[in-house]
């Protein structure tokens, strides 16, 4: 399977499951749910953008990087504190599964993501073509 092939499809599965999750963030209250949670949609616009239309190219592969990146950041939030660590209220709460479940997913996803935006980036500073 080609790279740039694979790094689409793993940033669309980050975008799908971070949006799974912020939803899920909301209903059970660790965000509130307002209009400032609206900020997302332009950020998922770009990275969407950056996955899609400049596919293969530096500024795509830059997008997707940084996106991923803080993606990452989600599940390593929630795993120390807020939602799953210590004193965590989801654990023995009804949907705690898909809310952990989408913390792995996202983590193995944005961290697979990361890896092919490298090598993406790599293989067009070396010249090399997909």
């Amino acid at each position: 399977m080609k790279h740039n092939l694979m790094l689409t499809i793993t940033s669309l599965f980050s975008i799908l499951f971070l949006t799974f999750h912020l939803a899920d963030d909301i209903v059970r209250g660790f965000e509130k749910g307002g209009v400032s949670n609206l900020i997302a949609v332009p950020i998922f616009v770009v990275w969407l953008y950056g996955t899609l239309v400049l596919a293969g190219r530096r500024s795509g592969y830059i997008i997707i990087l940084i996106a991923s990146l803080l993606g990452m950041g989600v599940p390593v939030i929630h795993m120390m504190g807020k939602g799953v660590g210590a004193g965590s209220r989801i654990a023995g709460s009804h949907g705690g599964f898909f809310f952990v479940w989408t913390l792995i997913a996202l983590g193995v996803s944005t961290l697979f993501s990361v890896i092919l935006a490298a090598r993406g980036l790599w293989s067009l500073r070396r010249g090399q073509a997909q």
